[in-house]
């Protein structure tokens, strides 16, 4: 029994204009990432969507709602699969990240696993709440499409998780904006990367490197 997911970074918000690290902060999508989850919605139509899971974030939130119109599927939220939470650099410019906490800037831009910010989350510990979070929905939807909208800070970790991929993992991986990704779960042979970080459906993306 196939298994199919359906992995989508959220549209644009002003934070990815802006360069700010987003985190927990709640930004919405913008006018071009309400046009950039819209094309994603018309490219997904050729899909029978079963359910469709999201962030909490409202930018996570609405472009799963947009999605989802199509098949009169309202999303679920999981807290699972929430951004991950980076404390004191939220909001902030990661310019001004760079000049400010140099060290920290350091470990960020090449094993940002090993960064251990005060009153922040590590990425190995959204890798296993958000590979949690799958597990148990895997179980829930055998044999069924599956759409998950997050974030490029979960999408990172998570398939790292699924792929069993070690340290150093996060930019092994990239994921723009309104980008979907395809992974096939069969029990007996695990997880299968069919298609990654698609974007053809777009014409304006920003693509954050850092």
């Amino acid at each position: 029994m196939k298994t199919t997911l359906i992995f989508i970074r959220h549209g644009e918000c002003e934070g990815n204009r802006a360069g700010l690290f987003r985190g927990r902060i709640d930004f919405p999508l913008n006018g071009n990432g309400i046009k950039q989850a819209e094309a994603l919605r018309d490219e997904l139509k050729r899909f029978k969507l079963d359910v469709v899971y999201s962030s909490p974030l409202s930018r996570a939130l609405r472009t799963a709602e947009i999605v989802g119109e199509p098949h009169g599927l309202t999303p679920i939220v999981e807290e699972g699969f929430n951004n991950i939470n980076l404390g004191l650099w939220e909001g902030r410019v990661k310019k001004e990240i760079e000049r400010e906490y140099p060290r920290e800037w350091g470990i960020w831009v090449t094993v940002p696993e090993n960064l251990n910010l005060p009153g922040a989350e590590k990425v190995d510990d959204v890798k296993e709440r958000s590979y949690s979070a799958l597990l148990r929905i895997l179980e829930e939807h055998r044999g069924e499409t599956v759409v998950i909208v997050t974030h490029r800070a979960v999408l990172k970790p998570l398939f790292a998780a699924m792929f069993e991929i070690k340290k150093p993992y996060f930019w092994k991986f990239h994921f723009d904006t309104a980008s979907y990704s395809i992974v096939e779960y069969r029990k007996e042979r695990g997880f299968t990367l069919t298609l990654l970080n698609e974007t053809k459906h777009l014409s304006n993306f920003v693509i954050e490197e850092v």
